[in-house]
């Protein structure tokens, strides 16, 4: 069991980890060692969140979600494999704690007449100072 974020922990077999080349620095390295991570989660077959919080990660994950269901998470910022995982964790880890964050549900309200009167009281103001007036241009 992997903990991904506090209070989600993923079984070992539900992510899928391979080993690619990645571009960028490494030195002679980088066209012989598979250092970048890709990441693979199936967001919709996993027990570990509930529905809801499924849908919204989906939904934060954008384009980073297959058709399928799986969330596709590609780190390649470090030189080595393991500082690459660790790094694909933890942006999974983040993306899941933003998921687990249940957006406040808005309450429509109405100004009342109080102050819908103070507004119209001060437009009026507004509009009659800026009213054109001869005797103070000369």
């Amino acid at each position: 069991m992997i903990e991904i974020a506090p209070g989600v922990n993923v079984d070992d077999s539900e992510l899928q980890f391979d080993f690619v080349r990645a571009s960028g620095p490494g030195g002679q390295n980088v066209n012989k060692v598979a250092t970048a991570v890709q990441l693979r989660w199936d967001v919709r077959a996993t027990t570990a969140l509930a529905p809801e919080v499924k849908e919204r990660l989906i939904r934060l994950a954008g384009s980073r979600v297959t058709e399928e269901g799986l969330l596709l998470i590609e780190a390649k910022r470090f030189r080595t494999q393991e500082q690459n995982k660790a790094d694909a964790l933890k942006r999974l880890g983040v993306l899941v704690q933003q998921a687990l964050v249940e957006p406040k549900v808005r309450k429509k309200v109405r100004p009342s007449g109080a102050g819908r009167a103070r507004d119209k009281q001060h437009r009026s103001e507004v509009k009659r100072i800026r009213r054109y007036n001869p005797d103070e241009w000369e």
